[in-house]
């Protein structure tokens, strides 16, 4: 039975050509949409899960109430490990380490600048990275030792053997190579190529050895025996800073690692979401396309309801029982799916680079993986059962008695079911076109909001090496502006579109003393206004040429309004224990998130000792390549043991909209494929609604109706239809965008823009659809359609 069955699907398959090509690509394109975002999806979940003992694993976070919010950070003070470690119940490891910074690495004349971790032993037992040279058991314990990953050592050593080769750090340290391992994967939140002892840290940084409970200076990850305790270990954590310190009212608790990636943020002290939220509008978006792609096959399937009805009634009338005409259609539309399946993967393989670059990541499909196959072939058998589910349900119910005198099938009830199906398709398309439009006017909004400097021809350097010594500094300084390629130079503290330093050990007269207040505290050196485009409000700017303005400041703007400062130039304030004068108010300027407000700094002079980057504003009247070689040549000339690190301001600021920006583009190219496909659901109608009124429209013909009559006449029935999901639509998109901006403190206003061009949009293609296949019903000659009356 099954044999002939399958003879039958493909005998239909092959007549009806047309049908069947329109059926595979609908779903093959919906099948192939969902697979990349399920791909997408699944990489992303896999963040951080990829250790033996991941879900015993956790990050410690600290919550700090200040300016009456709480900010929640993994960043804590180097005490922290220890403390966990012996008094914090059910903890099986703990580990502090540096986040992944550039640090210099020699062997040779190869010098290369890696991503480096100071850590302890107990780094690599929470992480069991793989060990492909070297014993796990040994490893930075000597303070003259690094570990590297497989594809740095290979630059570093090529096809050499790595093991006990020395490698000079910052050409200062040098290090005997005692393992080798994998690299850490993509997917991961800690991404570096060589792993250091924290005593070598300690060594470098004197500083570090320092007991300091205020001082958030590192990560810290705790593994925990069994997480049936983490209840008594995370209730024991929460006054860990008090009673190691009294003054300090930081809470600190334990996230676990697995959530790092996606539930990055937090409210109130608390883990709210983030990455997580994306994920979850792509897994909506994969399941809708998927579903809009069953719909469409059954609306083309139900569409040729007439030609089967013979073929049906003839079958029933030989004795075949509904269940096995149920059968036969199931069949056809599970090798439907599997031909579909087959086009999909081609489509994902050839798309797949094209999204890498996108998203600046690998997917790949594991054709080893067995849970791969497993997926695939549930998603295949469950396709072919919701899109073959009504066909055969309505195409197996025609009475054989009637359809064999030629009687008109009853289609009322199915055509209701088909309106339905396709109002449901436009109205997820309509969803798309709001929700797609908004996050580009939001994204467009924040992009263009005045960020209160001129990034243009605005490019950071990196100081390294010997580029630390101020002297050195003063000298590349002199240089640039010397040579022309820049006209204004100066040093500054951080990265200017990263987070910097915060503190809330800032006094000022009438200061709430229970009120903790944070502030970003940036070094700066001289021509910092005229180099970062910015403006100065009121008062002077700071140069070290000054000897008094070592116990001077500037404030923002933000920090005058927060501190309540009616005369701000000459106010007093206390910095660090420090009696300083505030000498200038600077114009608000976006350093770190251009979502959010900015944030209350003060600036104090450099001197070059703190500097972290050179900001250079390059000469607009000379030939950017040309400056740029100069530049490079100038900093290699000063240290030419680094490789020049720079990059323009605007760069770095345009990766701040990362998220948004891929939010938007696959929105778009997903909501392009939903539209399309629902076109052909919409097609599905046509034809169906043309085939069953072809004598209507060719008595409307023969009383004198023109085809512009008829079109204008059928077409009123699906403007409605769309119209409709419009209508429908308009409120959840309106429901989802609101709930995705109001996540923003600087947000747009919906418009009614976004609503007009989805009706808009969604009506055109409506009527441009169902005209092409009508038009053809409308010219044709009406005595083939009532030669037989």
């Amino acid at each position: 039975m099954f044999k002939l069955n399958l003879k039958i699907a493909l005998r239909n398959l092959w007549k009806n050509k047309g049908f069947s090509l329109i059926n595979i690509g609908g779903l093959a394109i919906g099948l192939a949409s969902c697979m990349i975002l399920l791909i997408y999806v699944a990489y992303e979940w896999s963040y951080d899960k990829q250790f033996k003992n991941s879900d015993k694993t956790y990050v410690v976070y600290q919550n700090l109430v200040a300016s009456g919010k709480t900010f929640s950070w993994p960043w804590t003070p180097n005490v922290m490990a220890n403390e966990v470690q012996e008094k914090i119940p059910g903890v099986k490891y703990a580990s502090h380490s540096t986040y992944p910074r550039p640090n210099l690495i020699t062997v040779g004349e190869n010098r290369l600048s890696a991503k480096v971790v100071f850590t302890d032993p107990n780094f690599l037992k929470i992480l069991d990275y793989k060990f492909i040279k070297g014993n796990s058991n040994q490893v930075l314990k000597d303070i003259n030792s690094i570990i590297l990953t497989k594809s740095f050592a290979e630059k570093l050593f090529g096809n050499e053997d790595p093991m006990n080769k020395t490698v000079k750090l910052e050409n200062q340290d040098v290090l005997k190579v005692s393992a080798v391992i994998e690299d850490a994967p993509a997917n991961s939140s800690i991404v570096f190529e060589c792993l250091m002892p924290w005593t070598l840290f300690e060594k470098r940084e004197p500083w570090v050895k320092e007991s300091n409970w205020g001082n958030n200076m590192c990560l810290t990850l705790v593994q925990l025996r069994d997480n049936n305790l983490f209840s008594s270990a995370n209730a024991a954590m929460e006054g860990i800073y008090k009673r190691n310190s009294k003054d300090n009212v930081a809470v600190a608790l334990l996230h676990p690692l697995t959530k790092w990636h996606l539930y990055s943020d937090f409210e109130n002290g608390k883990s709210v979401g983030g990455k997580i939220d994306q994920l979850k509008i792509f897994l909506l978006l994969a399941f809708c396309i998927l579903l809009i792609a069953c719909v469409n096959f059954m609306n083309l399937s139900t569409a040729r309801s007439e030609r089967r009805a013979k073929e049906v009634g003839v079958r029933k009338a030989i004795g075949s029982t509904r269940k096995s005409l149920i059968n036969q259609f199931f069949l056809e539309s599970i090798l439907i799916t599997f031909i579909s399946t087959v086009l999909a993967f081609i489509l994902v393989e050839i798309s797949l680079p094209y999204f890498n670059n996108l998203l600046n990541i690998k997917l790949t499909i594991d054709y080893t993986n067995s849970g791969f196959w497993i997926a695939l072939f549930s998603l295949m058998i469950f396709t072919g059962f919701v899109a073959g589910s009504y066909p055969a349900l309505y195409l197996s119910s025609f009475e054989p008695i009637k359809v064999l005198k030629g009687l008109k099938i009853k289609t009322d009830s199915s055509v209701s079911v088909r309106k339905v199906l396709v109002i449901g398709q436009f109205v997820f398309a309509a969803c798309l076109i709001i929700c797609t439009a908004v996050i580009y006017q939001q994204l467009n909004y924040v992009k263009n909001k005045p960020i209160g400097y001129n990034q243009a021809n605005l490019m950071q350097i990196a100081v390294e090496g010997k580029m630390h010594d101020s002297s050195k500094l003063e000298l590349l300084k002199t240089q640039l502006l010397k040579s022309g390629a820049a006209t204004h130079v100066t040093s500054f503290s951080s990265d200017v579109t990263e987070g910097g330093n915060n503190t809330t050990n800032i006094e000022w007269e009438g200061k709430n003393p229970k009120e903790l207040i944070s502030f970003n505290h940036r070094a700066i050196g001289n021509d910092f206004i005229e180099t970062m485009g910015t403006e100065l409000m009121s008062g002077r700017a700071l140069s070290s040429q000054l000897k008094n303005d070592t116990n001077n400041v500037m404030l923002n703007e933000a920090a005058v309004k927060m501190m309540g400062l009616k005369w701000p130039i000459g106010a007093t304030i206390t910095f660090w224990g420090n009696k300083m004068t505030n000498v200038g108010v600077v114009k608000d300027f976006v350093v770190e998130s251009a979502y959010q407000k900015v944030a209350p700094m003060i600036f104090y002079i450099d001197n070059h000792s703190d500097a972290s980057v050179m900001l250079v504003r390059l000469n607009p009247d000379q030939n950017i390549s040309s400056s740029l070689a100069q530049i490079d040549e100038i900093v290699k000339g000063i240290e030419p043991n680094y490789p020049v690190n720079r990059k323009f301001v605007n760069e770095s600021f345009e990766v701040k909209f990362q998220d948004e920006k891929l939010l938007g583009t696959l929105s778009n190219w997903f909501g392009g494929f939903a539209i399309f496909i629902s076109c052909l659901g919409l097609l599905g109608l046509a034809l169906y609604m043309a085939e069953q009124r072809k004598k209507e429209i060719s008595i409307r013909k023969v009383l004198g109706a023109t085809t512009g009559n008829i079109l204008t006449l059928l077409n009123k029935e699906f403007i409605k239809l769309v119209a409709i999901a419009n209508l429908i639509a308009f409120p959840l998109a309106y429901i989802i965008i609101n709930k995705w901006l109001s996540t923003f403190e600087y947000r747009i206003s919906i418009s009614f823009l976004p609503f007009a061009l989805a009706i808009s949009v969604s009506i055109v293609i409506a009527v441009l659809t169902v005209s092409m296949q009508l038009i053809k019903v409308a010219k044709a000659n009406p005595i083939d359609a009532l030669k037989y009356e």
